[in-house]
């Protein structure tokens, strides 16, 4: 059938395409599939039926596909927020690495709502996805447990989990290292030895645990207390992290922000006070921001090191579903500016 136009109104199959190209519709549904190359089929006729299937408009049938293989080559992943530097260079990364392993990246955001999550898992089974990766998920647990009752295997990335293998940043480490460089510029360049302020995060969640305990750690080893007041952990929305450090009664000299998200809330409280009691206060901030680290108080940044996080993460996906669950730890990668703002 066709339109008013000439043009055909019957969407083109695979045997279209054969007869186009002038060969089998085995070979261009192994063209298609990505499967040419382990049939021995040359590069020049792949190529051939890729132009021939773009020019015509052919779009695959992927869940039809799937129902053809033992495998639908497709991987998923759940990731919190796109508006965060970390998060989006996931994203990005984890999607160059599985076109490069011929696997088709599918990611959505959940914005860390435990609802979104679930219902994000279910659609996701429902393409039938090989792997399903919960990029710093609420409940790893529920998520791996949903997939395993669907017969999928599961990774935890950035937050970890008991029911899956877990590729996440050690935390502790790169809070410890960066509580250091904070405790030092105060005291090297304000002549101060007091505790710092830690802001940002939330008790339940892991990574915040391992900052925290990081950052108590570096003051222990120098003798110094860390009061209870100063571990503020409204989460991590500017707007909250302003509000508690204009509640508290007096100033601390250095703070440890943890997340990049959180720094624009203390970026803005800063900006509030009188620039003579701004300019002697330093901090530093786990998460890394190329524009953040030029800030004039900023005394260093915990990058955490996403293409090591994303290699580790394929190198365990080939191993599944037969992957211990144990838990890999990245190294951070700690910032200095080369010029340290004095007084």
């Amino acid at each position: 059938m066709t339109t008013d136009d000439g043009i055909s109104s019957r969407r083109t199959t695979i045997y279209d395409l054969a007869r186009i190209v002038g060969t089998s519709p085995t070979a261009v549904s192994s063209v298609l599939n990505g499967s040419w190359k382990k049939r021995r089929i040359s590069q020049k006729l792949a190529d051939r039926v890729l132009s021939a299937a773009e020019e015509n408009g052919y779009a695959l049938n992927i869940q039809a596909s799937v129902l053809r293989r033992e495998k639908s080559n497709i991987v998923g992943m759940i990731i919190p927020k796109y508006d965060n530097r970390f998060f989006g260079a996931i994203a990005e990364r984890f999607e160059e690495a599985a076109r490069a392993e011929g696997l088709f990246p599918v990611i959505t955001c959940t914005q860390r709502d435990p609802d979104l999550e679930v219902e994000a898992v279910r659609g996701l089974l429902s393409y039938q996805v090989d792997c399903l990766v919960a990029c710093g998920a609420t409940n790893p647990d529920h998520i791996a447990e949903l997939c395993a009752a669907n017969g999928v295997a599961t990774i935890n990335l950035d937050l970890p989990g008991g029911r899956a293998p877990s590729i996440i940043s050690d935390s502790y480490s790169g809070a410890l290292d960066l509580t250091n460089v904070i405790l030092d510029a105060c005291e090297k360049e304000l002549g101060a030895r007091a505790p710092l302020i830690f802001i940002g995060g939330r008790l339940d969640d892991h990574n915040t645990k391992e900052r925290r305990r990081g950052f108590l750690d570096a003051h222990a080893a120098r003798g110094i207390e860390v009061p209870e007041d100063n571990v503020l952990m409204p989460g991590y929305a500017p707007e909250k992290a302003r509000a508690v450090l204009e509640g508290m009664p007096s100033r601390a000299r250095g703070i440890f922000v943890n997340s990049t998200i959180t720094l624009e809330g203390v970026v803005q409280w800063m900006q509030s006070l009188p620039p003579a009691e701004a300019a002697g206060m330093r901090y530093g901030s786990f998460d890394y921001d190329p524009f953040g680290a030029l800030l004039p108080q900023n005394v260093g940044m915990v990058e955490q090191d996403v293409p090591s996080l994303i290699a580790a993460l394929v190198a365990r996906m080939s191993d599944l579903p037969n992957a211990p669950n144990d838990v890999t730890k990245v190294p951070c990668i700690l910032r200095l500016p080369h010029i340290t703002p004095a007084l």
